[in-house]
């Protein structure tokens, strides 16, 4: 095994409740072994991509209630090309060669998976994309 792929294997994070089983289908079985573990280490780097992305669009998504910001964090992974790109390339790069040439054979299936899983992150954690001068504050 490479260096690289033995390195990038080694830093993501286990996770104890992803079950792996011989009924599961190719795709279902690279989310659990590649995806969110991958996903769960960019987790810091993708919240901070998206509170980005609120500073670019006028922090809007600050004056929203609750429900419209989780409809807002839909459509911004959905819908916005630029930062649907920026974020799949921060998870393909941590990939190895043979997960990015099994990636490759089912690209349009993994993107939405992975996408998917990311909003779910972005909702979940929803509490840190607090306006940063209240954050400061607590």
């Amino acid at each position: 095994m490479n260096t690289r792929q033995f390195d990038l294997k080694n830093i993501r994070p286990e996770i104890s409740s992803a079950t792996i089983n011989d009924n599961m289908s190719a795709d279902e079985r690279f989310q659990n072994l590649v995806l969110r573990p991958i996903i769960k280490f960019q987790n810091d780097l993708l919240l901070e991509v998206f509170r980005n992305y609120i500073r670019k669009h006028k922090s809007v998504f600050y004056d929203l209630s609750l429900e419209k910001r989780l409809l807002y964090i839909e459509n911004a992974i959905q819908k916005d090309m630029k930062l649907r790109n920026s974020m799949k390339g921060m998870i393909i790069g941590c990939f190895t060669v043979e997960e990015y040439l099994i990636y490759i054979e089912n690209s349009s299936a993994l993107n939405k998976r992975m996408m998917n899983i990311t909003k779910e992150r972005i909702l979940s954690h929803i509490q840190l994309l607090e306006k940063p001068e209240l954050m400061q504050a607590v």
